[in-house]
């Protein structure tokens, strides 16, 4: 298997796009992709959606993307995996290259999800129908029980579920590409709708359309294109029940421990190892168990550690989503592992503005479909 690396980022800002298509999207992503790495081609590229079908109508997103974007004839791919469905794009590029079947690769992701449709029935196709979506249970429910049970096992708080909203917001402030850009305070999250208890309207990530792209290639022809090529140390992917009654429990995602556990064996890291982590934050509470689970806090000390700030990006030991995260950034669930990727790669080539992590090196993002029935995991390193 060959080194590779990423050598360029491009994404669309976050939020509701409703003068753009979801081929509009796709492609500024992609074209600003392209340019900022400075290749006058690409062999192959994948595109990661959760449904282009339900949302508006559109399957087959390989090729249409591929006609619009003007690649033809390379092999296109659509890659769905729920929420994870970038973050599976981008493995499925790496490997591409990493076998030499292909040199430079572009791995991508897109929802269009504003114009109407009914988004939550939509979201809870990555749920289990017979099980649980035909009692009549949706994300914020299932999440809920999740909160629930973390904050019953290991005293989790309100308050703690409420900061890690406040934290990534003030760090989507800093950026320019997302859709919400305005701090705010925990008790303005704590007074907001309630949802499914505990969760709230602002623990919640927001409805979006977005796209993001990178372009991957073989670290041998890396330097033709770039002065700070970006490695890719560990991709890993895991599975778990898609329901949550079959699970050994509430308060561990089984797929994001495993994931890690070959990531950090991949990689020849540990967690300490880390600088800094983007993590799937589709709800407050999804943040606090997925930091427990990577092996940065004990279980149970997830609450605990937002609230002290040892996620933050000003001092924080482990910032966590220094973009925004999904809370913030919002949430276009076929691109949202790609941009995760992009923060990644602009904070290893310290070009992160105003949300820079200190002395970043290595960094790590983690991305899930559904309640975390699948996750998908990528350690980024800078040479």
């Amino acid at each position: 298997m060959r080194e590779v690396a990423v050598i360029g980022a491009g994404m669309t800002k976050f939020g509701e796009l409703w003068s753009k298509s979801i081929k509009d999207i796709f492609v500024e992503a992609a074209i600003k992709a392209i340019e900022n790495a400075g290749v006058d081609h690409i062999d192959s590229m994948y595109v990661g959606s959760m449904s282009g079908g339900l949302f508006v109508g559109q399957e087959h997103l390989g090729a249409v993307m591929a006609d619009y974007l003007g690649v033809n004839p390379i092999p296109a791919t659509r890659v769905e995996s729920a929420c994870a469905s970038g973050g599976v794009s981008f493995r499925q590029a790496y490997f591409e290259v990493a076998s030499g079947q292909s040199d430079i690769v572009l791995a991508g992701g897109v929802e269009k999800m504003t114009d109407g449709a009914d988004v939550t029935d939509i979201l809870a196709t990555a749920a289990d129908q017979e099980y649980e979506v035909y009692q009549g249970i949706t994300f914020p429910g299932l999440y809920a029980m999740i909160a629930n049970a973390h904050m019953h096992q290991y005293k989790t708080t309100r308050e703690q579920l409420a900061a890690v909203a406040v934290k990534n917001h003030r760090n989507g402030s800093k950026n320019p590409n997302a859709q919400f850009r305005s701090e705010i305070s925990a008790d303005t999250v704590l007074n907001s709708t309630l949802v499914a208890d505990p969760l709230r309207l602002l623990d919640c990530s927001p409805v979006s359309d977005g796209g993001a792209a990178v372009v991957l290639c073989a670290m041998d022809i890396a330097k033709k294109f770039t002065d700070s090529p970006i490695r890719i140390k560990a991709s890993v992917q895991a599975s778990d029940t898609i329901a949550l009654h079959s699970r050994r429990s509430l308060t561990t995602l089984d797929a994001v421990v495993r994931a890690a556990e070959k990531a950090y064996i991949q990689s020849n890291l540990k967690p300490s190892d880390i600088d800094f982590a983007e993590v799937h934050d589709c709800f407050t509470i999804a943040e606090i168990v997925v930091s427990e689970d990577l092996g940065f806090f004990e279980k149970g000390c997830g609450g605990v550690s937002v609230q002290e700030g040892l996620t933050s990006l000003e001092s924080g030991r482990i910032p966590i989503n220094t973009s925004g995260g999904l809370k913030s950034k919002g949430h276009p669930v076929g691109a949202t592992g790609i941009a995760q990727i992009i923060e990644l790669y602009e904070q290893l080539q310290g070009r992160a503005g105003s949300r820079q992590v200190k002395n970043a090196h290595i960094g790590m993002a983690q991305n899930m479909g559904g309640s975390g029935a699948s996750c998908v995991i990528h350690i980024l390193e800078a040479i």
